[in-house]
């Protein structure tokens, strides 16, 4: 029976139930992958050197090498800047490591273009084959131009391999010693001058720019052809 009218009932004794669980320290709180506080763990998954790298390259190739920065690129990561200290030494270490890359994917672009050719139809391959490049890739073509340290051996090489291949195009005119050296400095100095001056928006007259670009391979080749 209940008691008096409008008291509440009597309850029975209080059963015993799981125990209360302790309060967990923020640092317990996340798992193993997903970082400081601040972080957003499912970007963050994975992160290594190489990826690091990519999205280094990708935001050098859609704003500019000068808007490469370690907090530009902990943005894009989604994560904090100290977490990058993990994959590369900073912001100097970054710049190395894409130019590095940028040179090995220049040279292999340039090696598959001129592959099988030989004089006017290997020069005409490598030049259109570095402007593509050049134009597809502006923030890394313009790490590729960054002087190597002559202590970084790795960079050496990879500038070594790239210069080697624009001279064995170069041979293909017959060009030996010192005459290869200059033929080269020669046709990477017009190069480079052209694409450079393309992406800076230099050439605002009428005709096209293909057909300039052209005919300077042209003059190029005629020059080759005549001091071979």
């Amino acid at each position: 029976m209940t008691g008096r009218e409008g008291s509440p009932p009597q309850r029975g004794p209080r059963r015993a139930g799981r125990p209360a669980r302790p309060p967990v320290a923020r640092s317990e709180e996340r798992t193993a992958g997903e970082g400081s506080p601040g972080e957003r763990p499912g970007r963050r998954a994975g992160l290594s050197p190489q990826r690091v790298v990519a999205a280094a390259a990708a935001l050098a190739d859609e704003q500019g090498p000068g808007a490469l920065s370690l907090a530009a690129l902990a943005e894009r990561l989604g994560v904090r800047v100290p977490s990058l200290y993990k994959h590369v030494g900073g912001l100097d270490d970054l710049h190395r490591r894409l130019a590095l890359a940028g040179m090995l994917e220049l040279t292999d672009q340039l090696g598959e273009a001129t592959v099988g050719r030989s004089g006017g139809d290997a020069l005409r391959s490598c030049a259109t084959a570095w402007r593509a490049y050049a134009r597809a890739h502006p923030g890394r073509y313009a790490a590729v131009q960054r002087s190597p340290d002559p202590a970084d051996a790795e960079l050496a090489a990879a500038g070594e391999r790239l210069t080697r291949l624009v001279l064995a195009v170069l041979g293909g005119y017959g060009l030996t010693g010192d005459e290869v050296v200059h033929a080269t400095r020669a046709v990477r100095s017009a190069l480079h001058g052209f694409v450079s001056l393309e992406a800076l928006g230099g050439f605002g007259l009428a005709p096209g720019v293909d057909e300039s670009f052209r005919r300077l391979v042209d003059l190029l080749d005629a020059g080759l052809t005549r001091r071979s």
